[in-house]
């Protein structure tokens, strides 16, 4: 369906412009260092790693994604994405991000490395990889389609100037990049759904003009209780999110980049807060599309479209367009970053190169700062590259962010939160449970009966703690655990912290 509208086009272009512009001018803040770039010195505030991390939550597939899937099967299936990913950072900021950003981690595979060995970096390394192209991709697709329904150019147009948008700035500047643009990205889109929804309420007498043209069992709790109601599918949903989005590159990197613990937790709450009340704007505008859109709407993306650009002033129009780009573009740069990050630090810079050792000069620790910095970036080509292949195979935005945490939800979840708190977990254990969970998830998807759908999510990662368990506990002898954590970074050498 065309709802071509070049003035509200315009607009974007004119926003994506500022984007790249905010996002070039940090370009001196890396200081040709690779840990700036990775995760901005570690000296982040408060407000810019809340805004941050709101802004990797409020992503495409929590707004466009979220909108139509409220349209076209019920609330909690749009729903579940910004609730997932609300829960995810109250969770992260509950119990994850005190220990791990007093770690000085870099990355996120680097803790598997330190907790456990090299054989599970690399494991971690290549799950998350998989992971967050799927992030990245479903974030183009989603800015791309937009871009694709305000002008005539196709798809594949549109997703060549959104990849290379955040291709270019995220390579300028890294994390310093992200933030100064997130700043510029999210609060705009808050500020078009919230404005989207109070629009349509006074413009229409209320939420009374609305309710009835909502189908049964669309806006009820029936699609968390009833089965038929795809109660199974939308727990999956809201559990990969909710849980397996803890071992998300894109939240660690700022959860590491906070200046303090206590920075990190609270900037958890500050994302997880604004991301359920953002993403419920996003469903309430889906289910008010039951009363304003016509008839056969055949694809769901189309909902936000056609509803800012037909029901809403131009002002209002395009802010929920922007909203919308921005919110893709900002979840897209995090995960590129992220990805690219652990593939310069995690495969090539420690088993490639394989230039570590336990002591190093004040050179040496430049020079591989420096090398680090060169590595990361060259890496972001090959992984945009992906992510643009992928998003024009499966331009699907809700599908692809919980398939995309699926991944990780059954292999890395469980040697991430039993190689913190529980002394006794070892390498053994961490690598048969990230492949046994993994491998069973793919074998699920193939197999999974249609009517048990999202069975296949919640199994693998409670196979995953049953085999850890046992499995470090028979194998204690052969591969002892450490109640001390070896910091063997170039940053913190021989620096030891104790398991609690």
């Amino acid at each position: 369906m065309e709802i071509y509208n070049i003035p509200m086009g315009i607009g974007v272009i004119v926003a994506l412009f500022i984007f790249l512009v905010v996002g070039f001018a940090t370009l001196y803040l890396v200081r040709r260092s690779g840990k700036r770039f990775i995760i901005a010195g570690k000296q982040l505030p408060f407000f810019l790693v809340g805004t941050m991390l709101l802004a990797q939550a409020l992503d495409a597939n929590a707004t466009l994604g979220n909108a139509g899937g409220v349209y076209e099967w019920g609330f909690f299936a749009g729903f579940q994405f910004p609730l997932g990913l609300a829960l995810c950072l109250f969770l992260v900021g509950a119990v994850y991000a005190k220990p791990l950003n007093r770690m000085n981690l870099i990355t996120l595979p680097d803790f598997y490395y330190r907790r456990f060995n090299r054989p599970t970096e690399v494991v971690s390394a290549v799950l998350m990889t998989v992971s967050f192209i799927i992030l990245v991709a479903g974030n183009l697709a989603g800015a791309a389609w937009i871009l694709s329904t305000l002008f005539p150019i196709s798809f594949v147009a549109g997703l060549v100037i959104m990849a290379s948008v955040v291709f270019l700035y995220t390579l300028a500047g890294g994390l310093f990049a992200c933030a100064s643009t997130d700043i510029t990205q999210i609060y705009p889109a808050m500020l078009a759904f919230f404005t989207g929804v109070i629009w349509l309420l006074i413009a229409y007498g209320g939420w009374s003009y609305f309710k009835d043209a909502i189908p049964a069992g669309y806006a009820d709790f029936s699609g968390l209780t009833s089965m038929e109601n795809g109660a199974l599918l939308n727990w999956a949903g809201i559990l990969a999110l909710a849980i397996g989005d803890v071992v998300a590159l894109d939240f660690m990197e700022r959860v590491f980049a906070a200046k303090s613990p206590e920075t990190a937790q609270k900037s958890c709450y500050y994302g997880g807060a604004f991301t359920l009340l953002i993403g419920l704007a996003a469903s309430v505008l889906g289910l008010m599309a039951f009363k304003l859109l016509p008839a056969g709407i055949e694809d769901y993306r189309m909902v936000l479209p056609i509803l800012a650009t037909g029901y809403m002033p131009f002002a209002a129009g395009l802010l929920i367009m922007v909203g919308v780009v921005a919110a893709g573009l900002s979840t897209a740069d995090g995960g590129m970053l992220g990805v690219s990050s652990v593939w310069g630090r995690n495969i090539i810079q420690r088993n490639i190169i394989k230039v570590w050792k336990k002591h190093y000069t004040d050179k040496e620790r430049a020079d591989l700062d420096r090398r680090l910095l060169w590595i990361t970036r060259m890496m972001g080509i090959p992984v945009m590259a992906c992510a643009i292949a992928l998003a024009y195979v499966m331009p699907e935005p809700g599908i692809m962010l919980v398939l995309a945490f699926d991944v990780v939800f059954a292999g890395c979840l469980v040697p991430l939160t039993l190689g913190l708190f529980w002394k006794k977990s070892n390498a053994y254990g961490a690598l048969s449970a990230m492949i046994v969970g993994t491998v069973l998830r793919i074998i699920l998807y193939f197999t999974i009966p249609e009517h048990l759908a999202g069975a296949d999510t919640l199994i693998p990662p409670v196979v995953s703690l049953a085999v850890m368990v046992p499995v470090s506990l028979l194998t204690q002898k052969q591969d002892p655990p450490k109640h001390e954590v070896i910091y063997e970074s170039p940053d913190d050498v021989a620096v030891l912290s104790t398991l609690k």
